[in-house]
């Protein structure tokens, strides 16, 4: 993907609209309780700074819904960026371009705009107005139409930042021109919130690990009873076309060949591993077997490029987290010791890498959310096309 970034800006002298992600998260106290977003974000500042430019700082945080509410204020963060970036930071509304008389600007939640998530142009207009150019840092932003994040560009030339820059070009990395072959592992609890990544990832991997209570809804289509497992039944046919789909893509789909069952969800409950045709009316399946993960293991020996959304198990509990974190070290060690290119994203995954230990050992982990899921589902993302050449 060929997109314009940051180097490519002449900010000597001008105003730079940045879009950042400050939606972070906050303890009871009021403090930020994991700053990653922050951190993410300050390299950019730095750099248009560094260049000669002026800064005015756009994000949204929590879901105001056009609604002024002063319990989602941006004003918190002023003590944090006056300490990371070393200067008084100015704090407007955005309603009057007049009122930027520092050379950093934090912006009013962007959310606090009932015109902001419809696209409108006015207020694009006047944001606009604010400065010379456009510099996009918030991916996770990016999949939605709003005016902070895409609208802006429709006035102002527009720019990835840094952190733009890193997400695009490990992604594309991963899946525009991996090194093949590709696996695939995709977990998480149902098949219908990842129907359209199941079918686009299919003709784009070598294999496909399918796993989490969505493994079930496969091995339910293929005529398998599991028991009291979550499960969704009414996605058998969807189940059985994207296995069809696979197969005519020559992409190998990696189900479970044993399982983890037990009759309660609950940490450490008694628990046995089974065989497929063995899990009982009254038992769940939690996790995936030592089998399974074994054979997983294999796939990531072939692998060149291993791309990963979701946990295998019921993570969250002992000892159904097992295969989650045996299968996510051993990507994390074949990163360090054979050059195997590991991104993940998405959900819960960024938790269960944590949880595993491995996080710090894949290639790339994006914190995105939505637009990585749907980066990954093949669609367009409105806050990256306005980067495209």
């Amino acid at each position: 993907m060929h997109f314009r970034r940051l180097e490519d800006a002449n900010l000597s002298g001008k105003t730079a609209i940045v879009r950042v992600d400050f939606n972070v998260p906050r303890a009871e106290d009021g403090s930020i309780s994991d700053d990653t977003r922050i951190q993410a974000a300050l390299p950019t500042l730095r750099a248009i700074r560094d260049a000669g430019a002026k800064l005015v700082i756009l994000s949204h945080f929590g879901r105001p819904k056009g609604e002024v509410r002063p319990d989602l204020s941006l004003d918190f963060l002023l003590p944090v960026l006056n300490e990371h970036l070393g200067e008084t930071i100015g704090f407007i509304d955005g309603s009057n371009a007049a009122d930027i008389s520092e050379n950093i600007t934090l912006v009013e939640n962007t959310r606090f705009e009932a015109g902001e998530t419809k696209g409108d142009e006015d207020l694009a207009k006047r944001w606009a107005s604010m400065g010379d150019v456009f510099i996009q840092d918030a991916f996770s932003a990016s999949h939605r139409n709003h005016v902070s994040s895409a609208g802006l560009a429709k006035f102002l030339p527009a720019y990835a930042g840094l952190s733009m820059e890193r997400e695009l070009d490990h992604l594309a990395q991963a899946l525009e021109n991996p090194r093949q072959p590709v696996l695939g592992v995709v977990g998480g609890a149902k098949v219908s919130t990842k129907i359209d990544l199941l079918k686009n990832l299919v003709d784009k991997l070598d294999m496909l690990a399918i796993g989490g209570g969505m493994a079930n809804t496969f091995l339910a289509a293929q005529g398998y009873d599991v028991g009291n497992s979550l499960c969704e039944h009414d996605l058998a046919d969807t189940a059985r076309d994207i296995m069809t789909a696979a197969q005519k893509a020559n992409c190998q789909i990696l189900l479970p060949i044993d399982v983890v069952a037990a009759t309660e969800f609950a940490a450490n409950a008694p628990h046995r591993v089974c065989g497929l045709n063995d899990v009982k009316a009254n038992e769940m399946i939690l996790d995936a077997g030592p089998e399974t993960v074994e054979g997983l293991l294999d796939a990531i020996d072939r692998a060149k490029t291993l791309i990963w959304n979701g946990p295998l198990g019921a993570f969250e509990i002992t000892p159904f987290d097992t295969s989650t974190v045996e299968a996510a070290n051993y990507a994390g060690k074949r990163v360090k010791e054979n050059g195997l290119i590991a991104v993940a994203g998405g959900g819960d995954t960024v938790a269960a890498l944590k949880h595993a230990g491995a996080a710090d050992n894949f290639t790339f982990i994006s914190t995105a959310g939505g637009a990585f899921l749907e980066w990954m589902e093949g669609k367009a993302l409105p806050g990256v096309e306005i980067l495209k050449v």
